[in-house]
């Protein structure tokens, strides 16, 4: 008998594995969730609605009634939309519907860990284009390494996490113009930039979106998320998602979300967003660091001292932060979300007796 892992595949066993340390602190503003929790009426008839289920018989196989209503809030039509549990599950459905040897997918440089990862462990080749030196997307390099080495699969992040960046309309529709591929915009933080792709897919068929419930609509504990794309893609794609993925009470407080409290979910949003901009000045004035404009709910922060370091200081305090100094180009910089008015105020006044 060989060595255990050699069942394993090679590339596979070279990857770090993607995780966060748990942390029990005070404010915790390191994974950009939403700092209001979802009101407590949405609770309450979510959890009325699903006494009355028989939890002995699995949820509706589909999850129609769910789709339907994603179909009136996002837009979109019934046919063209997944439900999933959280968009991590679409992404990967996505790539493993497309991915594998001889296969490439374009990614920018820094994003979101976890395209790379699943890409790599289907076996497909991860093309990587940097950021420019603003992090902001670059267009021109974007699509000259479509033309020359046709990826089937692009990934944008926008905004884009963790730099809060946001892709132009005319500048989207010129890479979806120059790609044979799929072209794979992930919405997950769409809700605080006002803006969507949504409106491209009736004309760009190669055109896939992902969105989330976890942050704007306050429920990263439920791990609810949708895409959006042409029926016949998601006809393909629905077959790498697992039956039954969405349980009863993941679908039901979503279609409570949907229907009947759009309204205060907003709402937070639009506190999420003034108090970005309030975060973003304050930070803004303390000497030593340097935000990044952010059209997310978290703001990417320039820093003359180490950023482990910070983390750790601030981490005596009781405030968890994201340290993203590993990433490419972000070797000096740590990431904030953006928490309540109080915690945001704990977390000035700390960053200013460092920096002090």
């Amino acid at each position: 008998m060989g060595e255990l892992l050699d069942c394993i595949k090679p590339h596979v066993r070279e990857l770090k594995q993607y995780s966060l340390k748990p942390e029990c602190v005070r404010i915790k503003i390191n994974q950009n969730e939403n700092p209001w929790d979802l009101p407590q009426s949405i609770k309450e008839e979510t959890l009325r609605k699903v006494a009355e289920y028989s939890w002995s018989r699995y949820p509706t196989f589909s999850a129609h009634s769910l789709h339907e209503e994603l179909a009136r809030f996002s837009g979109w039509k019934a046919a063209g939309i997944i439900a999933g549990n959280g968009s991590n599950e679409l992404i990967q459905a996505v790539l493993m519907v497309t991915l594998g040897p001889q296969t490439r997918v374009l990614i920018n440089e820094p994003t979101f860990a976890l395209y790379r990862q699943i890409s790599r462990i289907l076996g497909g080749e991860v093309i990587s284009v940097p950021l420019s030196p603003q992090l902001t997307y670059d267009i021109d390099a974007i699509i000259t390494a479509i033309n020359s080495l046709a990826p089937t699969v692009t990934i944008i992040c926008s905004p884009n996490n963790p730099t809060g960046c946001l892709i132009r309309r005319e500048d989207l529709i010129s890479i979806l113009e120059s790609s044979n591929g799929l072209v794979v915009v992930d919405e997950a933080y769409h809700e605080f930039s006002g803006q969507t792709v949504v409106p491209l897919l009736d004309d760009y068929p190669n055109l896939v979106v992902l969105r989330t419930f976890s942050k704007a609509m306050a429920m990263a504990g439920l791990r609810i998320g949708y895409l959006l794309a042409a029926p016949q893609l998601v006809q393909q794609i629905s077959k790498a998602v697992l039956p039954y993925n969405l349980n009863v009470i993941s679908q039901t407080a979503a279609q409570i979300a949907i229907e009947r409290y759009r309204t205060e979910l907003t709402r937070l949003v639009g506190l999420i967003c003034t108090e970005r901009e309030r975060l973003y000045h304050g930070v803004n004035e303390i000497r030593g660091i340097t935000p990044l404009e952010s059209f997310a709910n978290f703001i990417l922060v320039r820093s003359t001292v180490d950023p482990r370091s910070v983390f750790d200081q601030l981490l005596k305090r009781e405030i968890l932060i994201r340290d993203v100094s590993s990433y490419p180009m972000l070797s000096d910089c740590f990431r904030v979300s953006v928490g309540t008015p109080e915690e945001n105020d704990s977390l000035l006044g700390a960053l200013q007796e460092i920096y002090g």
